[in-house]
């Protein structure tokens, strides 16, 4: 996710928090009544975002279910405590019908994109928030400094799942299987970097190795 800042130690109340939203273009959260200004974001978050929201839009075109990106707000069920509002980085629902007043309530997956500065509030504050979806299936950390992918799942009790390059996840959710490599094409770090030109080189030795063979 992009930068989260709390923007005071005091808690609003919800006609306060859609207040503040219509006075500045800046995105804000609201969870347990405290406001978190969502702050910028680096071209890797944003390359990964755009790549992950273009695969599932890719796999669910003619599906009931759709996916969202950024600018769209999760509400939160509202039982017995205030509602929580977020911007997950890629979200997917497959009841859109149901959302209210413009913001989605039955998602069913999450993206966030981790950032040094945002992975304590992603890994902690929002999985909280979005555990408490009963819709929620899969929530999914993808870390733009390394190539480490995490899913936790609702089925097992949201044991943390962990994968590499060279992996494949499937999103049982929406029935949808990628490779990492996918996931980080156009990222740029020193992992990803290193990955792809192993792989250069290793084609580049089958390629001189079959010319060797065909010589013979």
């Amino acid at each position: 996710m992009a930068l989260a800042v709390r923007k005071t130690d005091e808690r609003i109340s919800e006609e306060a928090y859609f207040e503040l939203e219509k006075q500045t273009d800046t995105r804000h959260e609201l969870i347990d009544g405290y406001v978190y200004a969502m702050v910028g974001g680096s071209i890797q978050h944003g390359t990964l975002v755009s790549t992950i929201a273009r695969k599932i839009g890719n796999h669910l075109e003619g599906k009931p279910c759709q996916v969202f990106s950024e600018g769209t707000k999760v509400r939160t069920p509202t039982p017995h405590k205030r509602a929580d509002y977020v911007y997950p980085d890629v979200v997917v629902d497959c009841s859109v019908e149901k959302a209210e007043d413009n913001m989605l309530t039955t998602p069913v997956l999450i993206f966030e994109v981790l950032s040094v500065s945002t992975r304590r509030y992603d890994e902690t504050t929002k999985f909280q928030v979005y555990a408490s979806i009963p819709t929620l299936q899969e929530y999914v950390l993808v870390d733009q400094n390394s190539a480490k992918i995490e899913i936790q799942r609702r089925h097992t009790n949201w044991a943390i799942e962990k994968y590499f390059l060279g992996d494949s996840i499937t999103f049982d959710s929406i029935q949808l299987t990628l490779t990492v490599e996918e996931i980080y094409d156009r990222v740029v770090n020193e992992e990803v970097t290193e990955w792809f030109a192993q792989k250069a080189r290793e084609a580049a030795e089958a390629e001189e190795n079959h010319a060797l063979t065909d010589n013979e």
